[in-house]
């Protein structure tokens, strides 16, 4: 079985790639998976069924003309696409649907699963207090347990205040793209600590709920067959 992954950028697709290893782990006698991660966001072009303006980069942008080509290639093989975003100030609810729908409608020939971090991918490294710990033992645990899990209220920004305490300041005011790297950095460090199990936010235990699923549901075939 093969995970063909895209994410919104290159911290995102660390997390996912660390916690979706895991947890297939547990299901799969083998698997494989790509992650391709995108330069930010972006917007679902108004016309979804034209080629992809030449500098367009971001997971929205090239989503309805890559699901396209992954129907055309994948369509009728062991390949699932995993979609993973935030949601950022929008609801997961509609993030959830939308994400849902281009994926149903410019790939039907394919299985999906649908990952929707409220609001930003750092919430579900939040969601995992003893693998920030280790990786971070002197991080902030005050503004830690301050957090509320899966709130719209800059999680990056809770996670910099954590993590380096006194300067976050100054980074939160540069912002992007100078703290992309930085985003970087943290989810290489903590996902290396990241269990699944622990993880105690309610749009990451969606996504796992959904990708087990249908992980249980190819392996079962497998041993009818």
């Amino acid at each position: 079985m093969h995970f063909e992954v895209l994410t919104e950028d290159r911290s995102g697709g660390v997390v996912v790639d660390a916690l979706m290893r895991q947890i297939l782990e547990e299901i799969l006698p083998s698997f494989s998976i790509s992650i391709r991660p995108h330069r930010g966001k972006g917007d679902i072009p108004e016309d979804p069924f034209a080629r992809p303006e030449r500098f367009a980069s971001g997971l929205m942008d090239l989503l309805p003309a890559k699901l396209r080509a992954y129907d055309r290639v994948y369509a009728g093989t062991e390949c699932i696409l995993v979609v993973v975003m935030d949601s950022d100030n929008l609801s997961w609810d509609i993030v959830q649907s939308m994400l849902r729908g281009q994926c149903s409608r410019f790939a039907p020939g394919l299985l999906h699963v649908i990952g929707v971090c409220v609001e930003e991918t750092e919430s579900w490294l939040l969601a995992d207090e003893q693998a920030l710990l280790q990786a971070y033992p002197d991080a902030d645990i005050s503004v830690i347990r301050e957090y509320k899990q899966d709130s719209v209220c800059g999680t990056w920004e809770v996670l910099c205040r954590a993590l380096i305490r006194g300067q976050a300041e100054n980074l939160i005011r540069v912002g992007y793209p100078a703290i992309g790297q930085y985003k970087h950095e943290w989810a290489c460090n903590i996902s290396k600590y990241l269990d699944p199990k622990r993880n105690v936010s309610k749009s990451f235990r969606s996504f796992c709920h959904e990708l087990e699923k249908v992980s249980r549901r190819y392996a079962n075939e497998v041993i009818r067959l």
